[in-house]
């Protein structure tokens, strides 16, 4: 059985391997051979990855032609790559890329510090802000107050209280997607939401196409629920998703589930274009996969006030009976991480099959949570804290961007228009070697193969509007502080951070 998931074309990889800009080379600087040169900007792709891990690359032969190189040149570069651990081959089955074993994704940087050390430590770990007060008191007061009929049940709602489901079907309904509450099942957060769609659809061994990169969170819980992990690489910048490697992927790897995060893309910050929207929908039916859609971050426009400035139209408008789409809300990011209330809208029967489910994970979400953001969408005070978030995130967001382009010029990132995270490349340092370092400097960041599938990455960190003001611009010292120890300990040669460079 083949050990790739996915297929580089030759026209496709030249492409990216011409668009590469090479570094300027220092005085008396030799020309590397040119085997050297290709197996150094394949890597580079794979670290990026803008070539997934497991993605089978093209023939010798074809590859020679599409970078009009020798047929020897190319295989000079792949048997590099092989010695390298970047290149994995079996006789019938091809090559395919891998990344070097001792390169297990970083386990730290996203977890939330504890309380006692936020004194010492900038946190740049968890894309999460303070609770917008007052509203967060004010709702559970209101919460409190409507308990009472409820403390008289045996307060096991599967499905989510009714008046909830009723109030998010409404608000679906009101952006243009006509739903009813048999549609919607209230989760515990939105991680509950993707773990039971997962446990339902994709069992051990199955597919599940996903961007890359991508929410480390969501991509930890499909590895452990046993998920075959098929990356599509974004496109650039912020431009959102390649349209035509999504079809290819779908069409060859037929992945039972597809999971993707069209509104302020986490990490990337990318915001997916209507016909994006369609067409993805369009090829997901086409494969029969099951399109899981991520809103978390949708309603953090944080340009949203600027002339023109209007989101398209959400993925589920593209099939709104919700037997294609499956879309997973949340209060976590939007109003409060400490609210752990996520929804899922499908079809339903989907929604049926999923609260049958539950009843062997965690029967149901917490009462009191539920009525608290029943109460916030109920009164317009939902919309009030909303806009509290959005004004905070929009702030600690331009303070961050300039202390960053302040202390670390070398660094480059795309200013994205909403969300909450800051994709930034490193300048050719290792993110995972700056996330160590930064945290014997006082600042915790995660690096960016947590984003990526097995490896890939790693010329990248990932940065939060989580501090602004001096806050800010003292996280962008620290982390300066720990690129110059990583840029010199790789200069020192032995034992030394790794860096890698086209």
């Amino acid at each position: 059985m083949a050990q790739w998931t996915s297929a580089v074309g030759a026209a496709q990889l030249a492409r990216q391997l011409q668009a590469q800009q090479p570094r300027p080379a220092g005085p008396g600087t030799r020309k590397p051979p040119a085997y050297r040169a290709l197996a150094d900007g394949v890597r580079l792709l794979v670290l990026e990855g803008r070539v997934p891990v497991a993605a089978r690359l093209p023939a010798e032969r074809e590859l020679a032609l599409a970078l009009s190189v020798s047929r020897t040149t190319v295989a000079a570069a792949y048997e590099a790559l092989r010695a390298e651990g970047f290149l994995e081959s079996r006789r019938g089955a091809g090559s395919w890329t891998s990344v070097p074993a001792g390169n297990p994704l970083p386990a730290r940087g996203l977890e939330p510090l504890p309380p006692d050390a936020l004194g010492s430590m900038i946190d740049l770990g968890c894309a999460a802000l303070p609770a917008p007060e007052p509203w967060l008191t004010t709702a559970v007061r209101g919460a409190l107050e409507e308990l009472p009929p409820y403390a008289h049940t045996h307060g096991d709602y599967p499905a989510g209280l009714p008046a909830l489901r009723q109030t998010l079907a409404d608000r679906y309904t009101a952006r243009g997607i006509p739903t009813m509450p048999e549609q919607i099942m209230v989760t515990t957060g939105a991680m509950g939401a993707i773990d039971a769609i997962c446990h339902l659809f994709a069992g051990r061994g199955e597919r599940v196409a996903v961007e890359s990169p991508s929410y480390a969170n969501i991509l930890q819980l499909m590895r452990e629920a046993g998920a075959r992990l098929v990356p599509v690489a974004m496109a650039e910048g912020l431009a959102g998703w390649d349209l035509p490697r999504w079809r290819q992927v779908l069409r060859d790897a037929a992945p039972r589930l597809a999971y993707v995060v069209a509104d302020f893309h986490n990490p990337t910050g990318a915001l997916a274009g209507e016909d994006q929207r369609r067409q993805l929908v369009e090829a997901a039916r086409s494969a029969g996969t099951v399109l899981v859609v991520d809103e978390t971050m949708s309603e953090l426009y944080l340009d949203g006030d600027r002339p023109g400035a209007e989101l398209p139209p959400p993925v589920c408008a593209f099939d709104p009976a919700g037997s294609a789409v499956l879309t997973v809300g949340s209060a976590s990011k939007a109003f409060w991480a400490g609210m752990r209330i996520g929804w899922v809208r499908a079809a339903p029967e989907v929604i049926r099959s999923l609260v049958a489910a539950r009843a062997y994970a965690d029967l149901g979400t917490p009462v009191l949570e539920q009525l608290a953001i029943n109460w916030l969408m109920g009164t317009g005070g939902w919309e009030q804290a909303v806009g509290i978030r959005r004004a905070q995130a929009a702030e600690n967001r331009d303070a961050l961007v300039a202390a960053v382009r302040r202390e670390l010029p070398g660094w480059e990132f795309d200013v994205p228009r909403g969300g909450l995270t800051l994709w930034v490349r490193t300048g050719g340092l290792s993110g995972s070697r700056i996330a160590e370092v930064g945290e014997r400097v006082g600042v915790r960041v995660p690096g960016g193969p947590r984003f990526g599938v097995d490896g890939a990455f790693e010329g990248y960190v990932r940065l939060p509007f989580t501090v602004g003001g001096p806050v800010a611009d003292e996280a962008a010292v620290r982390l300066a502080a720990a690129a110059r120890l990583v840029e010199s300990g790789a200069r020192a040669g032995a034992d030394a951070p790794r860096t890698f460079v086209a």
